[in-house]
């Protein structure tokens, strides 16, 4: 496994200042069937207090805002979140914040949603150890965290599998894994607070 470091947020700002949906989050086929099947697997409850760490431009935020009764949507990008509040709005129970997590990182506890969809690949082994020790630690019982990472190759410091294996890792002792779905380009994992 590599020891890459993080990316950080100049890599982010500069993804967005060059192109309004660098990823085609809001556009392409993929992607919306991606995120449709990231919000049917949390249809079957309502969360009280949930968290999306790197929101992008809130396409995703925008499909399980109506889940939650608040939701604190993060990215490392003001870009980014310049982007997501045009896409979001003023929506109840929705607040969108610039944080760097891990490094920077919801000081609230009881969590009982927590979303990492494309994020974990970008962080670095010492990142994603911090991740799964904050996780850990501010997940309510009974809470989920649900991941959704690209499997193909990147150039990211660690791969899709590799990111959900370790944070797994650090994780399996305090969580079950409910649904592992696995798909030509992405997987889906959700896992539930003992």
């Amino acid at each position: 496994m590599t020891a890459r470091s993080s990316l950080g947020a100049a890599y982010f700002e500069d993804i967005f200042a060059g192109d309004d949906d660098p990823w085609r989050l809001a556009s392409s086929e993929y992607e919306a069937a991606k995120f449709a099947h990231t919000h049917d697997a949390l249809t079957d409850r309502r969360y009280r207090q949930a968290l999306e760490i790197g929101c992008a431009h809130g396409v995703l935020t925008g499909r399980l805002a109506p889940l939650c009764d608040n939701l604190l949507a993060i990215d490392i990008s003001s870009g980014a979140l310049a982007k997501a509040r045009r896409r979001v709005g003023d929506r109840p129970g929705v607040v969108l914040a610039r944080m760097a997590f891990p490094d920077e990182a919801p000081d609230a506890d009881g969590f009982d949603l927590v979303i990492l969809s494309e994020v974990a690949y970008y962080w670095g082994m010492v990142d994603l150890e911090r991740a799964a020790s904050w996780l850990r630690a501010h997940v309510a019982p009974g809470g989920r965290i649900i991941l959704v990472h690209f499997i193909g190759e990147t150039d990211y410091p660690h791969s899709g599998d590799e990111a959900v294996e370790t944070l797994w890792k650090g994780l399996e002792g305090d969580f079950s894994a409910i649904r592992a779905d696995r798909h030509d380009r992405y997987r889906l994992d959700l896992w539930e607070r003992r």
